[in-house]
């Protein structure tokens, strides 16, 4: 097993740092716009899985199972 230093672990940090500024971050336009999709989605999901459940649960009440 190899012994951590914190030799290491700083020049992890380092080229962490180095790599972050390299980085193309979103604008927060791009981000808002993102983050609604995916709730749009997710919701969109919610209600599908929603209505199959309503479904399958009518289906198998009407048989008396």
């Amino acid at each position: 097993m190899k012994k951590i230093s914190l030799k290491r672990i700083g020049l992890f940090l380092k080229e962490t740092k180095i790599e972050m500024k390299r980085v193309n971050w979103l604008t927060k336009k791009q981000a808002i716009r993102y983050t609604f999709y995916v709730l749009l989605f997710s919701f969109a999901v919610a209600i599908y899985l929603a209505v199959l459940d309503y479904l399958f649960t009518f289906i198998l009440m009407s048989l008396k199972f």
